[in-house]
């Protein structure tokens, strides 16, 4: 069985958002990046999880500079056989889709992991664009996977329940919550990770359809107004005066 989990570089949950001064990019300085948790924590995990309990292998995936390779050498520190580096800079959700389906059409992957979304865009958008590039079912926000020959039963929760869904392989999933439990890589991980596969791989032509043209924080909130319980006028007054519903 052959498994392929597509990672993301993200920067870390308490990074300071800021762009450049002419507001079309992301401002990295003195940012420390990381794998997407989502990629990490669930989707990689149980790659590794089914692999291990019915063999095959699983290939971490990146779309990125040559700088994001300590997060793949992470990758292959959790569990992880190999790995592959498409070398562009992301510009979009599109353009990432893209080159992921271009080198997965050859390889004949049973199942094609991604989290659920990136931390940083929340796009939720490239693992329904790689199903479609390659035709292939498509099942999002997924927190449980189960494997019975050639198909899946997978669990998702919806409001007031949950979704109880089967596919046969091949197909694309977005892992959610649920998925697998964090695993922190040990030492022994972290030693066979230096000698690993990791191939680098030359980018397809893409025509971008949609760009970002600027990038604008959101205004700073305001500082928290106590009122006294037994104030009545007040609270109404503020929220018929002040307060914005958004």
């Amino acid at each position: 069985m052959k498994l392929l989990v597509c990672i993301s570089q993200t920067p870390d949950t308490t990074a300071k958002v800021a762009f450049k001064s002419d507001g079309k990019e992301f401002d990295a300085a003195g940012v420390q990046f990381i794998m997407n948790p989502y990629d990490e924590w669930y989707a990689l995990v149980r790659a590794c999880e089914l692999r291990e309990t019915l063999g095959g292998s699983v290939t971490a995936l990146n779309v990125g500079p040559a700088a994001n390779e300590t997060t793949i050498r992470k990758a292959l520190a959790i569990g992880a056989d190999d790995a592959v580096r498409i070398n562009a800079e992301p510009q979009s959700a599109g353009f990432v889709a893209k080159q992921i389906a271009e080198y997965a059409k050859s390889q004949n992957f049973d199942i094609i992991f991604f989290g659920k979304e990136t931390i940083d865009y929340n796009g939720s958008e490239v693992g329904a664009m790689v199903a479609e590039y390659l035709d292939l079912p498509y099942v999002s926000y997924a927190s449980k996977l189960d494997l019975n020959g050639n198909t899946a039963t997978l669990e998702r929760d919806i409001e007031g329940g949950v979704e109880i869904l089967e596919v046969d392989m091949p197909f694309v999933v977005s892992a959610a919550k649920g998925m697998a439990e964090q695993r922190i890589p040990n030492m022994r991980g972290i030693m066979t990770a230096r000698t690993k596969p990791l191939v680098e791989v030359a980018p397809v032509a893409f025509e971008e359809a949609a760009k970002a043209v600027q990038f604008t924080l959101p205004p700073a909130k305001a500082g928290v107004k106590l009122v006294d319980p037994e104030n009545m006028d007040e609270l109404v007054r503020l929220l018929h005066e002040e307060a914005k519903v958004i």
